[in-house]
């Protein structure tokens, strides 16, 4: 079962691997010693070694080391994805939203996971996004996207809206991001897969509150 520990939510996929990790609520705060990148919307890949403490460099996806074993990302609508190599050795937070997403950071950041850790059946679990109940996208949006995920927009990812535009589905289509690069299903954790739109008691929103909002942090610890 999934479970709530000190004001984070736990994954049952990530919990199984005995892997500690939060998705952030309203409110929580990483570890202090958590490395943070500058997120950018792209698809760079930061070792924490490489800076920890110093200056974060920009990226949007982490991968740990032994130097700096605690990864976390930031997130107020887009997809927190936290990976693992099976045991548990290294990890990575994946921050993707619509960009990041149709420029492969899901891949890129996956790729360096594994090249790290030499471990090709990684779990990952997706936490706290906007869904299609709230978030809207227009045409350029869906073209952009559809460079790499044509076979992948159609319902219930994309659904039809208003005229020239379309509900998506961010955690979803996270989902057969990683199917597609060869994370086994079972080994993608989806219990909190909960727009942050819509519940506004436990989740900051980019989209509901625009410049007003905060933002969640999550965070993984390699082991």
């Amino acid at each position: 079962m999934s479970r709530i520990e000190d004001g984070f939510l736990c994954d049952p996929v990530l919990i199984n691997a005995n892997v500690t990790h939060g998705f952030g609520l309203r409110g929580s705060q990483a570890p202090g010693s958590t490395a943070f990148s500058r997120q950018v919307h792209g698809v760079e890949v930061a070792t924490a070694a490489a800076w920890y403490p110093g200056e974060a460099p920009a990226a949007d996806a982490i991968v740990s080391s032994p130097s700096a074993p605690c990864v976390g990302i930031v997130t107020a609508d887009c997809v927190p994805i936290l990976a693992a190599s099976a045991g548990g050795r290294h990890v990575a937070a994946i921050h993707a939203g619509w960009r990041g997403l149709a420029a492969g950071v899901i891949e890129a950041g996956l790729t360096a996971l594994r090249a790290t850790s030499g471990d090709h059946e990684p779990v990952a679990a997706i936490g706290p996004a906007a869904r299609s109940c709230c978030y809207e996208i227009d045409e350029p949006v869906r073209q952009a996207l559809a460079v790499r995920y044509a076979s992948r927009l159609d319902s219930p990812i994309l659904e039809s809206g208003r005229e020239g535009h379309y509900m998506l589905d961010l955690p979803m289509l996270a989902t057969k991001i990683l199917e597609k690069s060869g994370v086994e299903s079972t080994h993608i954790g989806t219990a909190h897969r909960t727009c942050t739109v819509c519940d506004r008691s436990r989740f900051e929103s980019f989209r509901r509150d625009g410049a007003a909002a905060g933002r969640l942090h999550h965070f993984i610890v390699a082991r």
